[in-house]
Formats: structure tokens, sequence, C-alpha cells
């Protein structure tokens, strides 16, 4: 069974395409600049990777470029489309609609459509992705895997704003969470990998890349998330505030003459350890600012690396302790730095982290805390599109 995973972003599609009888990858891509005259698709193929420009000008016509790449050229891995059994697709904003991955029926369509308020960038792309795949292949089945989803176990002390109620009542505003997908798959599979069980654990998953999040994961169920509403809350990220006075937010748009899309790209876009650093957005750059003495880099990454440690303290108390920290996800997997940064001062917690196991693990699965340390520190690197790929294998197998 081949089952096709697409993330359809506003001017992108990344794909993979999965063999489910051994959960492998086949190939996977991506086509960037949708709209564009410069867009282009890049793939794997016999272990090399390729790349080449061609007109794609919406999201139809970039679907169609997968199908033809999978299935024509020297580079083909189907015979014809014919062999996809389905295609499961990463949806962003569920609301409370969604607290699953579901068949996309019109019915379906229809309630994720009514989210776009919540997710206006990323649910319209989401649902071309989904008319695309309809248009050329009417009758395949597809599957909506929500990032809003694994969240929605949070009890509603935990998700409600201290705002007037009836704004949750007529607008749905309250902390929804995401890259549920990210935290589901590494928090289950901490699990296995540390060959404890799910009954009575206590796990703080951290999705440390260019945005980032952290859950806690009680029994294998999230009891609180950093993201809110919208993916701005929460941790410092790239190019994200996180954490702000809302009061700081009417402030900036008085002194700067702001209207809400100004403030929206200030917070969401110029932000985070850009707008510290002035301009740095990478971790890896960050790094490299402050080896050259730059003391805004410096401040970025002591910024940053706190707020992380404040988050795992803080859901520590609401669980009432915790058995596993993990990191996950860019910098979360591949920066030593990162981790040592959000772990230091946390003895009092029970970690211990071991330095020399933490600069040497670079994404892969570990333990990177000392033999004695009561509270285990792992990296286990995320695998979103596998999680995707085997929601849409359980749902129309």
């Amino acid at each position: 069974m081949k089952i096709l995973v697409l993330n359809c972003g506003s001017s992108s599609i990344k794909y993979a395409l999965y063999d489910m009888a051994d959960r492998s990858v086949i190939t996977s891509g991506g086509i960037e600049k949708i709209g564009l005259p410069d867009s282009f698709i890049k793939y794997k193929a016999d272990g090399q990777k390729f790349q080449f420009e061609a007109p794609v000008p919406e999201h139809t016509a970039g679907v169609q470029l997968i199908f033809k790449v999978l299935t024509e050229g020297e580079h083909a891995v189907l015979s014809d489309l014919h062999e996809l059994s389905a295609v499961g697709h990463r949806m962003v904003h569920g609301g409370e609609k969604f607290q699953k991955s579901v068949v996309l029926t019109p019915e379906v369509m229809r309630d994720f459509e009514a989210c776009n308020d919540l997710a206006p960038l990323h649910n319209p792309a989401n649902i071309k992705g989904v008319n695309a795949v309809k248009a050329l292949l009417p009758d395949l089945p597809q599957v909506g895997v929500f990032d809003t989803a694994f969240h929605q176990t949070m009890p509603d002390y935990a998700y409600m704003y201290a705002l007037p109620y009836d704004l949750y009542r007529k607008y749905g505003v309250r902390r929804y969470g995401f890259h549920g997908t990210s935290h589901r798959y590494v928090s289950a599979r901490v699990l296995e990998f540390l060959g404890m069980p799910v009954e009575g654990s206590k796990v703080i998953t951290c999705h440390i890349g260019g945005g980032a999040s952290i859950a806690a994961v009680k029994d294998g169920k999230v009891v609180d998330t950093s993201m809110g509403l919208t993916p701005l809350e929460g941790l410092m990220m790239g190019t994200r505030s996180g954490d702000i006075d809302a009061g700081a937010v009417t402030f900036i748009m008085d002194k700067l003459g702001l209207d809400t899309k100004g403030i929206s790209n200030l917070l969401n876009k110029q932000s985070g350890l850009l707008g510290v650093s002035e301009g740095r957005s990478d971790f890896r750059d960050i790094l490299a600012g402050i080896a050259e003495g730059n003391g805004l880099a410096r401040l970025a990454k002591e910024m940053y690396t706190y707020r992380i440690k404040k988050y795992i303290g803080s859901y520590a108390a609401a669980m009432g302790g915790v058995d596993v920290i993990l990191f996950t996800a860019g910098a979360g997997e591949n920066q030593h730095e990162v981790r040592e940064g959000a772990t230091r001062g946390l003895e009092f917690l029970g970690v211990e982290l071991d330095d020399e196991k933490n600069r040497a693990c670079r994404a892969t699965e570990a333990v990177i805390s000392k033999d004695s340390s009561r509270v285990k520190v792992c990296v286990i690197p995320t695998d979103e599109e596998l999680m995707i790929a085997t929601d849409t294998y359980e749902l129309t197998k």
C-alpha cells in the first residue's frame, strides 16, 4: 500500500511517498515559490538530490507536477498513479471540531473551511491541496491530519484565556496549540525508546525549530502546550516574539502608527531571534555571531534558552513532576547549546545532563542525561510525515 503525504503551504508543497509494507520512504521532495516566475521542484532519487525550475502558477499545477515526477522519466517510482492507495494531508487548524485524523468528505471540508478565520494563511492552502488532488484523482481517498488535534485533551482551565467568556462562545477565542502531529509522534516514540509504560508517564516535549512549542503530556495526553489561538504565543522563535505583554502591543501600535496587519507582521516576522539579534533568525547564525563577539547574538541565545527552561519548569509543576524531557525538530535535534542552556539549573527537578553525550548527539535517538539523573533527557527526531502516513493507512486500509 503506497501513501502520498502532502504538506501544502501558501506558496509551497512538500511531499513524501511511503510504502506502508515496511513504512519506508520511497521518495520525497517539494515545490517552492508557487505563483512566481522562478518556481521549482526538488526531490530525492537514488540517494541523490535533484532540482529543476518549472512553471507552477497554482496548487493544482503543483500537484500535477509532483504526479509527473513520480510516474515519468528516469526517476519515476510509480508505473501508474493508480498505485497510490490514498493521500494524507497536513491540516493546520481544526479548531474544536477535529480531535483526531479523519477521512476528508465534503462535510468534513465544510467544517474545516469554517476554521479559516483561525488560520487565514495556512488553512486555505491546505484546502487547495485537497482540491488539487480531487481534481486530478477524484476517487482517491484523502485523509486530514490536524496540527491542533493532539492538544484537544487540554482541560478548559488550561486552554481558556481570561477574557470575556462571550469571545470564546462567539468566536472560539482560546488556546489550541500547534505542532500536534510532532508532539504526538515524539511523546509516544520516547516511551517506546525507553521501555516505559504510557500510564503514569509525565513527558515534556520540546519541539524547537524555526517555530517552537512545548507540550506537557501526562499518561499520553496533552494537559498544556505553549502555542495559543495562533502559533505566535509561547516560546521565543526564529522570527516570532512568543509571549508578550498585550499592553506592549498596543503601545507599539500607537508609537509606530501600525494597524493590525502591521503589528502582526512585526510580531510574526520581525521579532524573535531575528529582532533581538538584528538580523539572525537561524540558531546556527546566532552561534556564529557569538563566536564573533556579537553581544546581541549572545543576548538572543540567552533569552531563547531561558524561555524554554521556564516552560519546562512550569509544565513540571502542572503535571506534579516530570519523568522525561525530550528535544526534537531542527535546533532541538542538532544544537547541543540549546539543550544545555534549556536544562542548566534544573538539577533541583532531578535533571542531570551528560555534557559529553549531549555534545555528541545530532539528529539521532539518544539519552543525553547521566545514568544517575532522575529525569531522562532525550533527543528524539520527529517524523510528522510518517505519522500522517500511518493515520492515512489506518483510516483507508
